[in-house]
């Protein structure tokens, strides 16, 4: 069990739960093991996002429990929650949400500041990130001076430099073009592969979901079906 990094036990979100109630989520269960690259897809309103949301520690669930590497995030109080995200779970969303006066590797080292770590660990994990993300000749441009692929991949190494449990990307490509989406994609990939960072994804896109190696569908807030999908580039 040690390998499973996020576990859901029947989770449920309710709206209106006092007059009408609308179940944004109802009785999810979901396992999520360490190194998968799985995609949360299903129509608009199917609850994707809200389940992201939930898993991350954003909001809570009205039932259920959330199990994240053995902790259990609805018992945590605010604050105890608060420095569990800081220190656990790596997020990226659509608009990036760069700090527009801060430059690229600011914005990537704010979390390793916030966590208190010193200024080499800080100076060797971004440099080493912005390598990886094929910007290490970007580093001290601000976001006003990148293209939307260039800071969502400054986003992909902000979401990694504190080597979280795993990443959370809420429709990471919907704001960019083909070759920007086809490129952060290539570089999330790689890195799952071959450090074994486990992503979970919000998409519409069918380009996330053609890379994905396990497709989850939401409809109505629930799991309509869970599909693994064989991976033919691996060795057999």
């Amino acid at each position: 069990m040690n390998d499973i990094v996020i576990d859901t036990h029947n989770i449920s979100r309710i709206y209106n739960p006092y007059t009408i109630p609308v179940y944004a989520i109802k009785n999810v269960h979901l396992h999520l093991r360490r190194g998968e690259f799985a995609a949360l897809v299903g129509p608009s309103g199917s609850g994707k996002t809200t389940l992201l949301n939930l898993i991350g520690g954003l909001d809570k669930p009205d039932e259920g429990q959330i199990m994240i590497n053995g902790t259990d995030i609805t018992s945590l109080s605010p604050s105890a929650l608060i420095n569990f995200r800081l220190n656990n779970i790596g997020f990226v969303f659509q608009s990036f949400n760069l700090i527009p006066v801060l430059t690229a590797r600011e914005n990537a080292e704010f979390i390793m500041l916030l966590q208190g770590r010193n200024k080499k660990e800080r100076e060797e994990r971004i440099t080493q990130l912005f390598k990886q993300i094929g910007l290490a000749d970007k580093m001290n441009r601000r976001p006003s001076e990148l293209s939307g692929g260039e800071q969502q991949r400054v986003a992909v190494a902000r979401a990694l430099a504190s080597k979280p449990q795993f990443i959370l990307a809420d429709e990471p490509t919907a704001n960019l073009d083909s070759k920007s989406a086809s490129v952060l994609l290539d570089i999330m990939y790689k890195l799952n592969k071959e450090e074994n960072i486990t992503f979970l994804f919000s998409t519409h896109d069918q380009r996330v979901i053609d890379r994905a190696r396990r497709v989850i569908t939401l409809v109505d807030g629930q799991i309509s079906s869970d599909t693994n999908i064989i991976d033919t580039s691996l060795p057999h």
